[in-house]
């Protein structure tokens, strides 16, 4: 099984995902229109309104995302008494897949973003909103609840959009409540005091919001880092999933280990709600089973996906799974390069101190001999590179009715194997010539030959590499593979 192959798995488990999404949900609201003209009364664009559309925003376009996905929900949060409140509880009421708590508190109104777009523009945001702090009695029930529902799922995520609902008491309550029963906690985070989150699991800022909470100036991939962990190390918290818009995302843990994940994005539409894609797929992921890793490369991939959507969307799982079934087939044509690349690929492992195998072969119709002996080469080294005949190489070889394959398919089946980080082409009989350019610290071949007889051997060894002969599966050979069908013919 390739690695991609393991996401599509993962993402194929999310229905079994149960989370606990507490924060601040809201009315979004979208006034799309035209614009011919310019007010006469100021230098402001007039807005032909032609249709109006709503859903749920913030916190309730984080379990929109997540049921989406397939997850059950359990959503704690707030509305006021009054007409856009029951409006939010009917949206809430309507999705299948969310367990709603949503509470009411009086005097206080529901949170509405209302958007005006025309010409696939937006032109004016207006806010309804209060940050004023909840009742003490509000604050107190929400705790509780929290405190209740957190031991029955398995991820808990805090969406905070700065509107009241995570009071301190509310995320000490929900954090402490996780932690005693080992749940992770998952926050997209306000503000910039992140130790409120202290005990979190895992939070998830932009580069903006990175930035005013730590004071670094994120540019570059060691700059994300170096924020990522000023929030670990100051504010408590376990590891950071930095998001970097057109640089893709920063994951950082707190036994100092970094992965940067490039961007998904084919095309970029709208931005807006990516952030709460990316929360809903990481906390679904996390609690279907996958590792934070694995989650933050699945959620990566929805966030590319987000983007390439207009308004506040949603992402599905046929979308992640078809997504990432295509990386898959492409891959092998992404591992497959010419030799000066590959040369630069090998300097770049090797500063990072990983140990380079080589092996070739014509590899002709795939069998499990050779993917015994390619297995035993990768346990010797870190980044296994395979040397491929070409077509009229392996013609010279193997006679006239060979390869069965062309080379350009055959390298894009070894580049689909994890097993393997690269594929060269050599067009020689030998591949003395890329032998003698990558340099590899380990060489492997089969059993059937001696280590004199190897190809390279001598100047594998000329500089202290190791030559390895692997085991051969026995039954397996293209060229009977090959007798065989053609008997079929006769």
């Amino acid at each position: 099984m390739t690695d991609l192959s393991h996401l599509a798995q993962l993402v194929e488990q999310l229905p079994n995902a149960k989370v606990l999404c507490i924060g601040d949900v809201m009315l979004d609201r979208f006034v799309y229109g035209s614009v011919t003209r310019i007010s006469p009364e100021a230098p402001i664009p007039i807005i032909r309104v032609e249709r109006e559309s709503a859903m749920l925003g913030g916190a309730g376009n984080v379990t929109r995302n997540a049921t989406a996905l397939g997850a059950s929900v359990r959503f704690l949060s707030l509305v006021g008494d009054d007409l856009p409140g029951r409006e939010v509880m009917e949206y809430v009421a309507n999705d299948k897949g969310v367990e709603p708590y949503i509470q009411i508190e009086r005097n206080r109104p529901t949170t509405i973003k209302t958007r005006y777009i025309a010409g696939g523009q937006q032109l004016l945001r207006s806010d309804n909103e209060t940050t004023a702090i909840l009742a003490a009695a509000t604050i107190s029930n929400l705790s509780a609840l929290a405190a209740q529902l957190a031991p029955d799922v398995s991820a808990i995520v805090l969406s905070d959009y700065g509107k009241g609902v995570l009071h301190g008491d509310v995320v000490a309550a929900t954090i402490a409540a996780a932690r005693k029963a080992g749940k992770p906690v998952i926050v997209d985070p306000k503000g910039t005091d992140y130790s409120i989150y202290r005990g979190a699991t895992v939070v998830t800022p932009n580069r903006a919001e990175a930035q005013a909470a730590t004071g670094i100036d994120i540019q570059s991939d060691e700059d994300a880092i170096a924020a990522a962990t000023k929030i670990i190390t100051e504010c408590g918290i376990e590891n950071v999933l930095l998001t970097r818009s057109q640089d893709g995302m920063t994951l950082v843990t707190s036994k100092g280990e970094a992965t940067h994940l490039p961007t998904e994005a084919r095309e970029v539409f709208d931005v807006s709600g990516a952030g709460d894609t990316v929360v809903a797929c990481l906390a679904s992921a996390i609690a279907g089973g996958a590792s934070l890793s694995d989650a933050a490369r699945i959620a990566n991939v929805a966030a590319g996906i987000v983007v390439g959507k207009i308004g506040t969307a949603v992402v599905y799982p046929d979308e992640l799974i078809s997504v990432l079934h295509h990386h898959d087939l492409m891959i092998g044509e992404a591992k497959l390069m010419p030799l000066d690349r590959m040369v630069d690929r090998v300097e770049r492992w090797r500063r990072k101190g990983y140990k380079v195998g080589f092996t070739n072969g014509c590899f002709d119709l795939l069998h499990p001999g050779h993917l015994s002996l390619l297995q035993q080469a990768r346990s010797n080294c870190d980044r296994l590179i395979v040397g491929l005949n070409s077509d009229a190489s392996v013609k010279r070889l193997k006679g006239e009715a060979r390869p069965v394959q062309s080379e350009a398919a055959r390298a894009a089946v070894l580049g689909s194997l994890e097993t393997i980080s690269g594929v060269v082409i050599f067009g020689e009989d030998t591949p003395i010539t890329v032998i003698e350019a990558l340099k590899p610290d380990i060489l492997v071949k089969g059993a059937d030959y001696t280590i004199d007889k190897v190809v390279g051997a001598d100047i594998v060894q000329g500089y202290g590499g190791k030559v390895v002969l692997a085991n051969l599966a026995d039954g397996f050979s293209t060229t009977s593979t090959i007798a065989r069908i053609n008997q079929g013919k006769d």
